[in-house]
């Protein structure tokens, strides 16, 4: 008896963590099957705004990777927006190329490029040194935006013209439809994808080393770690997935203007991830559907939603740190402990 009980704790610690690991993609692999058949039940325009879901949490992956796992904060995120998203307009506005994989491919590759150059100076420093030296080359790329009209269409910003998916000219198809049907579907493939491509780099050796630095900088130096060379890593996929989500959002919005980088926007980026919680892998994804769809609603009876939303900020930090992540992870413990009362009865 006394052998057994060690093996059944340990067997039940086992199964407890097997739980504990497939209950995210359980959740994901259900948020999937929901979100396909969202636009069979779903309103035109409710789908409309899914779009913007799935381009802010793309983008959020990439914040988070940043502010969660390697411990610095950016206030200019907004920037690699900017850059995904004015690489949109350009090559369908000025060049008339409409290929949205090149698109992708060109917004992705010049915000790493930004994301690079930034990056070399930036994460020499951590703090608020670091948030400070972000929001400047945001703000710097928004003077460039609208200082440059000849180029960027200054403060008017560009158009943005309905791209052809996977050679498909769909310019037939009314816009309500191709942001209902093709695109909502062709943006829930990448946003799958660069979920389960975040979560394998977290949980990599690599995902290790920038926590390891977050943790503890001056232990992970004396592992052998690159302290800023994994720093300056982390800044560059940050930045590509960022400008995945500005490439992907351009053609939904169908212009882009200097206020897309403007540190207001790279600001509701912040919220949306404390909203829904940073220290949790979906939590910024929850919070970008509840931001959107929240805007949405209370925008719609006052134009002080800042207000509103700073109030419920205010009150989820005080209350729930965690934000709604660690609202429905007490919800869920409440159940479960509820559960075992009654088998325990």
């Amino acid at each position: 008896m006394m052998l057994g009980a060690p093996e059944k704790m340990g067997s039940n610690n086992a199964a407890g963590a097997a739980r504990r690991a497939w209950h995210p993609w359980v959740l994901m692999a259900g948020f999937l099957l929901v979100a396909i058949g969202w636009p069979l039940v779903g309103r035109d325009y409710q789908v409309y705004l899914s779009l913007s879901f799935f381009s802010y949490s793309i983008a959020l992956l990439g914040l988070n990777l940043l502010f969660n796992y390697t411990g610095l904060i950016s206030f200019g995120h907004a920037l690699f927006i900017g850059i995904g998203g004015y690489t949109a307009a350009f090559m369908t506005h000025k060049y008339s190329l409409l290929n949205m994989e090149l698109i992708i491919l060109i917004a992705v590759f010049l915000s790493g490029l930004v994301a690079l150059l930034i990056g070399l100076i930036c994460v020499r420093y951590i703090k608020i040194y670091f948030a400070m030296l972000t929001l400047a080359f945001g703000m710097l790329f928004h003077s460039f935006l609208m200082k440059t009209y000849s180029l960027t269409g200054g403060d008017e910003g560009m158009h943005v013209m309905q791209p052809k998916l996977l050679g498909f000219d769909l310019s037939h198809m009314d816009k309500m439809s191709f942001f209902s049907g093709p695109y909502y579907y062709y943006n829930l493939v990448f946003f799958a994808l660069a979920s389960y491509l975040m979560w394998r780099i977290v949980h990599s050796h690599f995902g290790l080393c920038i926590q390891a630095i977050r943790d503890n900088p001056d232990k992970a130096e004396y592992l052998g770690i690159s302290i800023r060379r994994y720093r300056l890593y982390a800044f560059v996929i940050s930045g590509c997935f960022t400008g995945l989500g500005g490439a992907l959002m351009a053609p939904v919005t169908g212009h882009m203007d200097p206020a897309m980088v403007f540190w207001t926007h790279s600001g509701d980026m912040v919220f949306m991830t404390l909203l829904g919680g940073f220290s949790n892998f979906f939590g910024p994804m929850l919070g970008s559907l509840v931001f959107i769809f929240l805007r949405d609603t209370v925008s719609s009876f006052t134009e002080y939603w800042r207000f509103i939303f700073g109030a419920l900020l205010a009150a989820l930090v005080i209350l729930a740190p965690g934000g709604l992540m660690e609202l429905l992870s007490r919800g869920w413990a409440a159940v479960g402990g509820l559960r075992s009362k009654e088998q325990g009865s």
